[in-house]
């Protein structure tokens, strides 16, 4: 294991951090909150930390193995986000305590949109762009570790798109190396959230809530400056344009990328995991849609609707924007939503959850199984497009829900145990492993009454659900510390 070229790698990371503390010290400056010094001493902090850890070890600069580049992808998130809990612990407004200000911090990375937070109308503006920021860098960082780099270790829902299967990997030639990648991906996400700011500018919001708000929706995060979330607009465009965007970010930006290459749109479309993306969305639009209307719960046909597209979409792509609070909503709708994160948005999206493609797989294996119980010695194979997948594949999904299972059962028992009920508890694991946000119970609004044990608990499982469980379990396996 070359630990100083892991020191090296992750000194640079949080030197590279430590600039990003300049542009909410712009908006502090610009309105005046009385927030700048927060993120100056951030920024000295972080600085200080990054040279600390690059400059004994800047020439060290060894070829990584894929087993270094497990630790370095979990280093990512852990340093970062700790680091990220600087601003909130200098702040005074809000005074956070440690464990809230790292809740929020690894929060804001992992884009969960999990809030210890309360009058967020009432907080400098720096602190809550800050939060949104840390979102939008996340969710930059998500792609990157998706399409970029996760496929090179072997692991994460992109090594489904390798060159022995039909893919967008495959079909649109994504270039090999890594940095170049990157740069493609960076232009898109850039686009996409240019896009985003201008449209919700142009709905009604004013620049600061438009650009703030463009950054926690193309990193399907749900942070808002607004205690209201996205209610406090009030504005059925603005509902529409937000669940355009989710549904553009839930995608695989793989396929994003073909169209900015000139493909043709149809790409979209034979797409396997697309389709049952975009079916999944419309089934669960309908299914609300039809419950809410019976129930009146809204007084026009179009605001049901409208609604009901906006909240499903927010809780299916693991966003967790808010218009109502839809834990309110009758029968099982609320435990509907919530449950939808468990699918997420597809393989190489901002989205959490198991994704799409991973869903579609266990459906097509179940189908299979269920074939060979009338026909016993038949011989099926499991297709994904118009090309047969190896079991070897197969076999990673199933590895990955029984190591996903087996987390969230983990996790739920830990919680229960400093006291929080069941029924929350259960929630509060699915949002955050699931990377979603809101829940049920006592975290259908908040997470400031969960108590410091259980909201480190949480912070744990933030990181499982974003770095696709596996890439943080192996951590924990003794043959991976073994030379």
């Amino acid at each position: 294991m070359h630990f100083r070229s892991i020191t090296r790698i992750v000194g640079l990371l949080v030197i590279l951090f430590s600039v990003t503390m300049i542009i909410p010290g712009i908006v502090a400056l610009i309105y005046r909150d009385g927030a700048g010094r927060a993120f100056s001493q951030t920024f000295i902090v972080a600085l200080i930390i990054g040279l600390m850890l690059w400059i004994p070890n800047r020439n060290n600069k060894s070829d990584l193995k894929p087993k270094e580049g497990f630790l370095i992808v979990v280093l990512f998130w852990t340093v970062l986000g700790s680091v990220g809990a600087l601003p909130f612990i200098f702040s005074e407004q809000p005074h956070l305590s440690i464990t809230d200000a790292f809740f929020e911090s690894f929060s804001g990375l992992t884009t969960t949109g999990a809030t210890t937070l309360v009058g967020l109308d009432s907080l400098p503006k720096a602190i809550l762009f800050y939060r949104q920021m840390l979102q939008w860098l996340g969710g930059m960082g998500i792609i990157v570790l998706a399409v970029a780099i996760l496929p090179l270790l072997g692991v994460g829902g992109m090594q489904l798109y390798r060159a022995e299967m039909p893919g967008p990997l495959k079909d649109n030639k994504m270039r090999p190396r890594i940095a170049e990648t990157a740069k493609a991906l960076w232009l898109i996400y850039v686009l996409l959230t240019i896009i985003c700011a201008l449209a919700l500018w142009i709905a009604g919001m004013d620049v600061f809530d438009a650009i703030s708000h463009s950054f926690s929706t193309i990193a399907i995060g749900g942070f808002s400056t607004h205690d209201a979330s996205i209610g406090y607009f009030n504005s059925p465009t603005i509902n529409v344009i937000i669940s355009v965007f989710l549904l553009i970010s839930g995608c695989n930006f793989a396929l994003h990328f073909s169209v900015l290459t000139g493909r043709s749109l149809n790409i979209y479309w034979r797409d396997p995991e697309f389709r049952m993306f975009i079916f999944i969305q419309l089934g669960l639009v309908i299914i609300c849609s039809l419950i809410l209307w019976l129930y009146s719960v809204y007084d026009s046909g179009w605001t049901t609707i409208n609604q009901a597209f906006f909240q499903v979409v927010s809780m299916a792509t693991t966003a967790g924007f808010a218009t109502d609070s839809f834990a309110q909503w009758p029968t099982f709708l609320p435990l509907l939503l919530v449950c939808s994160a468990f699918i997420g948005g597809c393989a190489g999206s901002t989205g959490g959850g198991l994704k799409v493609i991973r869903i579609l797989l266990l459906f097509l294996q179940g189908s299979r199984e269920l074939k060979r119980l009338v026909h016993p010695n038949a011989v099926y194979t499991i297709k994904l497009g118009h090309r047969a997948l190896p079991e070897r594949i197969i076999e990673a999904v199933w590895g990955f829900f029984s190591a996903y299972a087996l987390v969230f059962i983990i996790s739920l028992m830990l919680l229960i145990a400093t006291g929080v009920d069941e029924f929350s508890a259960f929630s509060a694991i699915a949002t955050t492993l699931n990377n979603l946000g809101p829940g049920l119970g006592i975290v259908a609004d908040n997470f400031t009454t969960m108590n410091p044990a259980a909201k480190w608990i949480l912070v744990v499982t933030m990181l499982f659900g974003r770095l696709e469980v596996f890439t943080l379990l192996v951590l924990f396996t003794p043959t991976f510390w073994r030379d």
